[in-house]
């Protein structure tokens, strides 16, 4: 085995690489977006404004992705029109979940604040693209930096904030003593975290600022405990292995987990706190050491 140094390039400035090479590239492979098993409907399909949508995914929960692809820096014309073929399309298809894609290979802080303007309003994705050339051989890597903010329900008026003397109320303290220990058990608390409770669940902030990668919604007899992920299989096969009750919402990307009493908890805490871990890193968030 020999380990080999691969050149970083531009795609932009690459000579022998365009966008419609690109675009092709992830029709044939949308795999590589990291995305799961999706389909690939059409390329450059044609839009009433007279634009065109470069790719359009679907995945087998009927859930349409509008992609666009960016060779350079994301600008706001590229998120314009990424988001406006978006609204076409789900007003078009309204029968299909729709959600925005924008690739490119960079994504800007600016492009992060605009995104956050529309606070959840638009179900969008950005994926940093990057080339590296080896030889005569390009290599391509897909990293998600913003994973999908889902379109408001009625049910976000669970965002209402309340207090611990409302979940007390709701549930029972011994069920809110499962969430104490549950959350002290992870460290969280040491690194400044803090619970919040909202309205129809319990979640996180750190400094003010929202950090849902689990939540917890307690009942009078049990708990569920929700942590964020992709669908895998093994994931599910290994939480009903260790006789845990377990359904995962392909919608929201969540494991809801169900915990009767505080030992299931104790018993099965290494896999636990293994997908707490796994769900901050698909929350994107860091722990500062």
């Amino acid at each position: 085995m020999a380990f080999v140094s691969m050149e970083k390039i531009s795609i932009k400035n690459a000579p022998k690489i365009n966008e419609d090479m690109i675009q092709k590239y992830i029709s044939d492979n949308p795999s590589v977006l990291g995305l799961g098993e999706l389909t690939t409907l059409r390329r450059e399909k044609s839009q009433p404004s007279k634009g065109r949508i470069d790719i359009v995914l679907q995945d087998d929960n009927n859930t349409r992705f509008e992609v666009e692809v960016q060779l350079g820096a994301t600008d706001p014309s590229h998120i314009i029109r990424t988001i406006e073929y978006w609204d076409i399309e789900r007003k078009r298809y309204p029968q299909y979940d729709h959600c925005a894609v924008i690739i490119a290979e960079e994504i800007t802080t600016r492009f992060m604040n605009v995104i956050s303007l529309f606070n959840g309003a638009i179900p969008l994705i950005a994926i940093q693209m990057t080339a590296y050339k080896n030889g005569d051989d390009y290599i391509l890597t897909f990293a998600k930096i913003l994973d999908r903010v889902l379109l408001a329900t009625d049910d976000e008026e669970s965002f209402e904030p309340t207090d611990r003397n409302y979940w007390e109320n709701r549930s029972t303290t011994k069920i809110m003593g499962y969430v104490d220990s549950i959350f002290n058990s992870t460290g969280l608390p040491e690194k400044g975290f803090e619970l919040k409770y909202n309205k129809f669940y319990i979640g996180l902030s750190k400094d003010g600022y929202v950090k849902n990668f689990i939540e917890f919604k307690p009942k009078k007899n049990y708990l569920y405990l929700i942590v964020r992920g992709d669908e895998e299989s093994d994931k599910i096969e290994k939480i009903e292995n260790a006789g845990l009750e377990v359904k995962y919402d392909a919608r929201w990307k969540t494991y809801e987990i169900r915990l009767n009493k505080f030992e299931q908890f104790t018993k099965n805490k290494d896999l636990l706190l293994s997908l707490i871990r796994d769900s901050m890193t698909y929350y994107n968030v860091e722990i500062e050491e």
